[in-house]
């Protein structure tokens, strides 16, 4: 299954999602992100791991994601998910699927990161619900 033809057919040649994610108190925040599928049906994404979206997952599994441009601007329609922070196998599979969809500049940014701090990054998987 790739994503031109499973359950996120809608993302294929899309550079990037918008994710939301909920606030405690039902508020919905939008993030522009990179994303690339396994072709078993899951999505990843990255990002620090002290980071808002990612402790909102932490929190509330279910987000909705929709095709946008890099500023945001979603240009689809939105589909309930529910996303997952990976570890393991999983984490390295996300890892290496954005190392091979956003190169070279992935690995420029990876590149400054480690000269200036080295953040604790978080891969999220994203499934149809």
């Amino acid at each position: 299954m790739t994503v031109s033809t499973g359950p996120f057919a809608a993302f294929a040649g899309e550079h990037y999602l918008s994710l939301e994610t909920m606030r405690r108190d039902g508020t919905g925040v939008r993030t522009p992100v990179w994303f690339a599928a396994d072709g078993a049906g899951r999505l990843y994404i990255y990002s620090r791991a002290d980071a808002g979206k990612v402790k909102r997952i932490r929190l509330h599994g279910a987000v909705r994601i929709a095709p946008c441009t890099m500023r945001g601007r979603v240009t689809g329609d939105w589909t309930n998910t529910r996303a997952t922070i990976v570890t393991g196998a999983a984490f390295d599979t996300g890892m290496r699927l954005l190392d091979l969809k956003y190169w070279p500049w992935k690995m420029i940014g990876d590149f400054s990161t480690r000269l200036f701090a080295r953040p604790n990054r978080a891969v999220i998987a994203i499934t149809m619900t």
